[in-house]
């Protein structure tokens, strides 16, 4: 089964809506998620380094790394029955002015957190991507779900050090 590594981009706008992607391709066709992209693994391309050129691609915006804040992963084995993925969760700091344009992708939306919860985003992301947005400040979180089972068996390897406040 492939392997496939690849960032997730949490960025706001200036009201704290939070930028979403409705996909016009698999995986998620249809469904919103957060941007993002895979890791250009042939040219030995980093999580920060992939964030970036996705912000740029995707966005428009030019970033340093002092821009993002990786504040999670989630590795899920034998998604869809077809691959293995690691996602980088990064938070892009500065804010976005506009909606940008959108893209082969699909196109973009800009939502309150609380109406993601009633957008059809990937089932899953309820319950591996999404605490862990909002619990991002808390420090650094790495969520392993294995989809092996028709219900996936989530572990959380990595989660904030008590009293380590980012």
């Amino acid at each position: 089964m492939q392997f496939k590594i690849s960032c997730l981009l949490f960025i706001q706008d200036q009201t704290s809506r939070i930028l979403l992607l409705q996909r016009k391709k698999s995986p998620n066709k249809g469904l919103w998620s957060p941007p993002g992209g895979k890791l250009e693994m042939s040219i030995g391309e980093s999580p920060y380094e992939c964030a970036k050129r996705e912000t740029y691609e995707e966005l428009g915006l030019e970033i340093t790394d002092d821009d993002l804040r990786l504040f999670g992963y989630v590795s899920e084995k034998n998604y869809e029955g077809d691959s293995h993925w690691l996602m980088f969760l990064f938070e892009v700091l500065p804010c976005l002015e506009m909606l940008p344009v959108d893209i082969s992708e699909g196109n973009f939306g800009f939502f309150h957190r609380t109406e993601i919860n009633s957008l059809s985003v990937p089932p899953t992301d309820h319950r591996l991507v999404w605490p862990y947005y909002d619990r991002r400040k808390e420090g650094f979180w790495g969520i392993n779900a294995n989809f092996e089972n028709k219900s996936p068996k989530i572990k959380i390897e990595a989660k904030p050090i008590s009293g380590n406040n980012v």
